[in-house]
C-alpha cells in the first residue's frame, strides 16, 4: 500500500478509490412505535472517495438503488418502496454528494454535503471515521471509514406516519444512517 504521512496518520496517496459494496454496508436505523429499533440496508449501492493532494480537499459520492432497501420484512420492504416513503417509482436512487471537509482530529473527520431523497436535497453533517489502509491479498490498494449521520426524515418529503392510541407515533421522525465501508483504489 502507498501511503503518506498526514498529520500523524497513514493515508492513502491522492487518487480514486471506489466502494467496495462485497465489503460496505448501507444501513439505517429507525424507531418504531417509539420503543424498538429497526435496522434495515440497502442492497444496491455505487460510490467513490477521491483523496486530494491535500486529504481535507478530498471529495466523495454515493449512490444508492432506493429499491434495494431490506428489514427483514417483506411487507415492511414494499410499504418504504411505496408511494408513503420512497416512492421508487418515481425516485429511484438517492444520492450523497460532499461538499467539503468542516474539521478533523486524528482519523475523525467531519464532512458537509448534499444528501437527495425524493428529488429533496439538504446538507447533512457526516461523522466520518478513517479506519487505515492496506494492500488486500489481490494486491488491490484498500482503505476503511465508518461514517454516522441522523437525519429527520419529513426534511425529505417522507412524512407518512400513524399516531398511537397510547401517545407518539408509529415511525419516528429521525433515522439514522450508518455507512460501513472499504474503497478500493481505481484502476
Amino acid at each position: 500500500m502507498s501511503t503518506r504521512a498526514w498529520e500523524g496518520i497513514a493515508i492513502p496517496e491522492s487518487g480514486t478509490f471506489d466502494l467496495d459494496a462485497a465489503h460496505s454496508i448501507v444501513g439505517f436505523t429507525a424507531k418504531h412505535m417509539m420503543v424498538t429499533k429497526v435496522r434495515g440496508r440497502f442492497q444496491d449501492f455505487t460510490g467513490s472517495v477521491t483523496i486530494a493532494e491535500n486529504p481535507l480537499e478530498s471529495s466523495a459520492e454515493l449512490t444508492i438503488r432506493t429499491a434495494s432497501i431490506d428489514t427483514g420484512s417483506t411487507d415492511r420492504d414494499n410499504h418504504l418502496r411505496s408511494e408513503d416513503f420512497l416512492a421508487v417509482d418515481k425516485f429511484p436512487e438517492l444520492t450523497f454528494r460532499s461538499a467539503r471537509v468542516v474539521e478533523h482530529s486524528g482519523d475523525d473527520f467531519t464532512v458537509v454535503g448534499d444528501l437527495t431523497i425524493r428529488d429533496v436535497t439538504k446538507q447533512v453533517t457526516l461523522k466520518v471515521e478513517y479506519g487505515g489502509a492496506g494492500t488486500n491479498p489481490w494486491g488491490a490498494e484498500v482503505f476503511g471509514f465508518s461514517i454516522e449521520t441522523e437525519i429527520d426524515r419529513e426534511d425529505f418529503g417522507l412524512t407518512w406516519n400513524v399516531a398511537l392510541e397510547t401517545g407518539g407515533v408509529l415511525v419516528s421522525k429521525k433515522v439514522k444512517i450508518e455507512v460501513e465501508g472499504q474503497a478500493t483504489r481505481r484502476a
